[in-house]
């Protein structure tokens, strides 16, 4: 496994390719053969099924169908299949304005490869909290993994579970990724964890039977909020064993080399531009995401150790995308991944629109990004610079149509074993809209 970018790091199922390498170079999960980065990407006839379907890989029977169900239900009404792009367009960057905000973030990627039980990642956190944990079962045993929270308080005390999502085991990377998002989006949780004094609970009932078969990984990220200080303990465990009494006596597992551990505080991000975007005016335009150029990374520190760490990629920090349009005319939005292979999954809210939309990057199959040509150094650094150059081979994610008036918010967090960074895009859709008729 290699990055070589600046600032380039191999971080959360997916080589982080900052600038834009060939989808070749930009898997994690690939072997080293002679010191030389080996990736298959090419499409499995798994894959390939499911290009009729907007479900990952791993979603069968009538999980499968519900999803299914899901992707149509909560596609915006205004979407539409992107339009041919006949040549070269320039693209100009948009400025946005980064406030971080929100509680904790609790991040749990090292060791990925767990080798054996342990305890991955501990913190004590207070209020408004996200835990994000991705382990793979690296041993030859069955395991399981799991949130432990523990009341540190002499009182009893309720942690309420918000909103989260879960995948089932698999070694499908790209369909652990999609599915997690997928379930974390589209869920809404209301959920109580009864904690007795010094008490310890899971954070969720699944976490003490799923399995991890060897091979397999899994990804979790939750939004919790409690009331008193509780510790929080990130395990994977026998799958024989009882996690409760497995904690007690829990080593802290050392980490890897990648060091992707840690207490991040702001775990959410709002991206903001003070100018309108009028598409008639302004033209096809540009901002990135997790590049570490425009949009930092966050620090933090590991608790384990007091080591100062940085969240690679920004993963499990929830960004709230928030651009005005004028109402006249209608905007096209797209998500354009940059660095190789990805699968995802966001969520846009419209004014007045009680129910959010979910949407799928792509939307058509599981994962995207392997077809679109790779960035040279020349156009990797004249992107940073304020202009690009979209090519009509580069893969988009259609994120809909709207004007002003719908002023469309986007929910967009960085999954899992996808490969960073992506472009949020905003172009012309169409002619102007026709003015609408005053009443009274």
């Amino acid at each position: 496994m290699s990055c070589k970018a600046k600032a380039a790091a191999c971080l959360l199922a997916g080589c982080l390719m900052i600038g834009g390498f060939s989808g070749a170079e930009a898997s994690r999960h690939a072997a080293e053969q002679n010191s030389t980065t080996v990736v298959n990407t090419e499409r499995t006839t798994e894959a390939a099924e499911n290009t009729r379907t907007a479900v990952p890989a791993g979603l069968r029977g009538e999980a499968q169908a519900a999803a299914e169900r899901a992707a149509v239900r909560h596609t915006p009404a205004s979407w539409e299949p992107a339009p041919q792009r006949p040549a070269d367009q320039v693209m100009r960057l948009w400025n946005v304005e980064a406030t971080d905000t929100g509680g904790t973030l609790l991040f749990s990627d090292s060791p990925e490869y767990v080798k054996s039980d342990g305890i991955t990642y501990t913190d004590t956190v207070e209020g408004s909290a996200r835990v994000l944990f991705y382990h793979l079962n690296d041993t030859s045993d069955l395991k399981k993994v799991a949130v432990v929270l523990e009341n540190t308080t002499g009182g009893f005390t309720t942690v309420q579970v918000t909103r989260g999502g879960m995948s089932e085991p698999s070694s499908s990377y790209l369909t652990v990724g999609k599915q997690t998002q997928m379930e974390y989006f589209n869920t809404k949780m209301d959920e109580s964890v009864f904690l007795f004094s010094h008490g310890r609970r899971l954070l969720r009932p699944e976490m003490g039977t799923t399995i991890l078969q060897p091979g397999q990984l899994v990804y979790g990220v939750f939004d919790f909020k409690t009331e008193v200080p509780v510790k929080v303990y990130i395990i994977m465990y026998p799958a024989d064993a009882d996690p409760l009494e497995f904690v007690k006596t829990a080593v802290i597992l050392p980490k890897d080399e990648e060091r992707l551990r840690g207490t991040f505080k702001g775990m959410d991000r709002i991206l903001r531009s003070q100018k309108v975007y009028n598409p008639e005016e302004d033209g096809v335009v540009y901002f990135p995401i997790g590049d570490n150029e425009r949009d930092p990374y966050r620090r933090g520190i590991d608790a384990t150790d007091g080591s100062q760490v940085v969240d690679y990629g920004n993963y499990g920090v929830l960004y709230h995308i928030q651009i005005p349009t004028v109402s006249s005319y209608a905007t096209q939005y797209y998500l354009s991944p940059l660095g190789g292979v990805y699968a995802g999954a966001m969520q846009v809210a419209l004014k007045g629109d009680s129910a959010a939309s979910l949407l799928l990057t792509p939307r058509d199959r599981t994962y995207f990004g392997d077809a679109t040509p790779p960035e040279s150094i020349e156009q990797m650094q004249t992107r940073e610079n304020g202009t690009a150059v979209l090519s009509p081979k580069a893969e988009l994610a259609d994120l809909g149509t709207y004007d002003g008036e719908t002023a469309p918010s986007f929910e967009y967090s960085p999954p899992g074993a996808s490969n960073l960074p992506v472009n949020i895009i905003l172009m012309p859709a169409n002619e102007p809209l026709a003015p609408k008729t005053k009443r009274g």
